[in-house]
């Protein structure tokens, strides 16, 4: 009895492995040996990728040898001692005395900056960011095939963050130049740099947005943006398209780390390399002057001048005797094309009439209650640069080291001058100088030692008689309020 009771226990438990086994082997999938194969990458893939990876190759090999890495040492000036206020405490000198005599005497060291350039001739001239040899004592060449070299400055243009240095060498490798109006939008580019002194890098990434202006880096903006990784150190660097050519001179990156973030700025080609050809030439940037105060359209705005569409230039004010007001245009104007080019923001008057060569004719259309107009205006020289900074006499006291000019309507324009304002603006002060740490460029010099400064005679009168040790009271314009400023001399 209990026999029989125990088989019929273990039956139904025969049956279950049975069926478990008989499932398993009717169902295939699920067995061990009967997964799918594998995934393999197509050949066609595998040939497309190895085409993509060596067309990038062989433009970093053409682009590296033309890109050089710039080192430059410069002389700073740090108020107080190394101690800081503690050398100052009564506490502390009770104790150690005079051991650091004169604690807040400016106290020099030397500081050391990186950065990229491209070389645009093979007799040596070489392209960079004005901001990577500003106030350079020493400028050091390293080419990559080590051999290095002492830059000189060739000239600077700081309203496009651009400059050009030369070297002593021959034979070198130029970049060939592309043309940054035909760059689209989603383009590939390599960007090619010294970051953080890492010689000869290698990005890549996209043209993300072209015409990017209002960033606040230069005067004259008309930026590449770019996700190719730049960091500081790539500046003066090279952006160039899939031909090997220059499109861009890497400047900028806008970042809240101070690495890079997705988002890099390059000078476009075009642009920088009309500033190279007349910084060569005629050792200063000649830029062509309308003569308008202009503003940006807005719907309010676009309503009030009985405009169509948003674009174009409002015209908020004409300079007199410019050519502008000679041409007839005149205030509540709105500039919509320029030389056979629609004018879509005022940046892209401002940078095309700058690129204009003075003393050429160009057509304009302008918008005038409701309808348009036609006029035609002969481009002139740009005031700023018609009468350059001129280096004053490097007087033997106070203001040694300072250069500065007389006002000109466009820099009463440009800064925003009340009329009432006479004197001389500063356009220069020397590393290193008394004044370095005191003065600013666009501050403008009314009184010295509390007599009136109304133009460069009168400046260099008053100054040839400061003497070497004197100290200088200044009575400066600057940022819409007047202040007095005291000049010791070193």
């Amino acid at each position: 009895m209990n026999l029989k009771m125990k088989s019929h226990g273990i039956l139904p438990i025969v049956t279950l492995l049975f069926a478990i086994c008989s499932a398993l082997y009717l169902l295939p999938d699920l067995q061990p040996n009967a997964y799918a194969e594998d995934p393999v990458v197509s050949q066609e893939t595998i040939d497309f990728m190895t085409k993509t990876s060596q067309a990038m190759a062989e433009v970093a090999e053409i682009v590296k040898p033309s890109i050089v890495n710039i080192s430059t040492t410069r002389t700073m000036k740090m108020a107080g001692s190394p101690g800081g206020p503690l050398f100052d405490d009564p506490f502390f000198r009770r104790f150690f005395g005079d051991r650091f005599k004169h604690p807040n005497q400016p106290r020099e060291f030397k500081k050391a900056s990186l950065g990229s350039g491209v070389v645009v001739s093979a007799d040596g001239y070489i392209l960079t960011n004005n901001h990577v040899i500003k106030g350079a004592d020493e400028i050091n060449v390293l080419l990559p095939d080590k051999k290095q070299f002492k830059g000189k400055v060739i000239g600077t243009d700081p309203k496009t963050d651009l400059s050009v240095i030369k070297i002593a060498a021959t034979d070198l490798k130029a970049i060939s130049w592309g043309d940054s109006d035909k760059l689209k939008v989603g383009e590939l580019v390599l960007a090619i740099g010294s970051p953080y002194g890492l010689n000869q890098t290698v990005t890549m990434g996209i043209v993300s947005a072209v015409g990017r202006a209002n960033v606040g880096i230069a005067e004259y903006e008309d930026f590449i943006q770019t996700d190719a990784a730049i960091n500081p150190g790539n500046s003066g660097g090279a952006l160039v398209n899939a031909k090997a050519e220059l499109v861009g001179i890497n400047t900028a990156i806008f970042s809240r780390t101070g690495g890079y973030q997705g988002i890099g700025f390059a000078i476009p080609s075009n642009m920088a390399k009309t500033v190279i050809d007349s910084l060569i030439t005629q050792g200063k940037v000649i830029r062509g002057w309308l003569g308008v105060s202009v503003q940006p359209i807005t719907s309010e705005l676009a309503r009030q001048f009985e405009l169509e569409e948003e674009f174009g230039a409002l015209v908020a004010d004409v300079v007199e005797g410019s050519p502008a007001e000679q041409a007839g245009i005149l205030r509540g104007d709105v500039i919509v094309d320029f030389n056979n080019e629609k004018v879509e923001e005022p940046y892209n008057l401002r940078n095309t009439v700058a690129s204009t060569h003075p003393g050429d004719s160009v057509d304009l259309t302008v918008i005038r209650n409701g309808k348009y107009e036609k006029l035609t205006v002969i481009i002139g020289e740009l005031p700023g640069e018609a009468q350059a900074p001129q280096p004053t006499t490097d007087y033997k006291n106070a203001l040694k080291g300072v250069s500065v000019q007389n006002l000109t309507p466009a820099i009463y324009q440009q800064l925003d001058l009340p009329e009432r304002i006479k004197g001389v603006v500063i356009s220069g002060v020397k590393a290193g100088s008394p004044a370095e740490t005191r003065l600013l460029m666009g501050d403008v010099i009314l009184e010295i030692n509390r007599q009136a400064v109304s133009g460069l005679e009168d400046y260099e009168s008053v100054v040839s008689k400061i003497k070497p040790n004197e100290e200088v009271l200044l009575l400066v314009f600057r940022k819409g309020s007047t202040v007095f400023i005291t000049i010791t001399p070193n």
